[in-house]
């Protein structure tokens, strides 16, 4: 960020080391419906199920709005925010996956995106880097899957809303997993010219290595 973008952000914009914020509860009680929902879906229970996605998209909207209107953005909150989506997503699509209602290969697209984000943050993290700042393509992939699944447990809910929620619940389940991977190789672009700058930083010797050599010099 240079000098002038520093000097005209407004002060509620600043990230805090707060932990707990309003925000950060919301962000905390998502995560802890995240198992809750898990379990309505895998018994059957769409409507309870349905209830609680709903209820974590409104939070999910509302700490957004809390943090930057109340100046409450956190490194904590920057943390939790899109975990929490993540989590959400990867129990809906696992959970639909048992139920037989999205196909396996979906769950590996899916999960198989963010297990390829790690591995490039391995990468990364031998080269002094930490992660990279989130892409709006990312962002835009998320808001398309944590808002297509619920409409395909909308559709099991609801049987007679099914022929219509369905093919809109496929279309942005297949228009988010498309702009995951698109996001992930961007990701994969600029971990690649980082790195091709940078030489690995070598791990220090273990404390064996320094005994022996010691030894042998002696």
């Amino acid at each position: 960020m240079t000098e002038p973008e520093r000097e005209t952000r407004p002060a509620s914009a600043e990230v805090s080391n707060r932990v707990l914020t309003v925000p950060n509860v919301l962000s905390a009680l998502r995560i802890a419906l995240v198992p809750v929902f898990l379990v309505f879906v895998l018994v059957g229970d769409d409507v309870a199920a349905l209830v609680v996605i709903v209820a974590s998209a409104v939070s999910d909207f509302l700490d957004g709005i809390i943090a930057r209107r109340f100046g409450q953005i956190t490194r904590l909150g920057q943390l939790l925010d899109p975990a929490a989506d993540r989590l959400f997503i990867f129990a809906a699509v696992i959970a639909l996956a048992v139920r037989e209602v999205v196909p396996w290969w979906l769950v590996v697209v899916i999960v198989g995106r963010d297990v390829f984000l790690a591995v490039l943050g391995l990468v990364l993290a031998r080269h002094g880097y930490g992660p990279l700042p989130v892409h709006h393509l990312g962002k835009l992939a998320t808001f398309a899957l944590f808002y297509a699944l619920p409409l395909l447990v909308l559709g099991q809910a609801f049987p007679v809303v099914q022929s219509v929620v369905d093919p809109l619940g496929w279309a942005f389940t297949l228009w988010g997993a498309f702009l995951y991977w698109w996001a992930g190789l961007l990701y994969l672009r600029q971990t690649r010219d980082l790195t091709a700058k940078t030489p690995r930083i070598a791990s220090p010797p273990s404390d064996t290595l320094r005994a022996r050599r010691r030894s042998t010099d002696g």
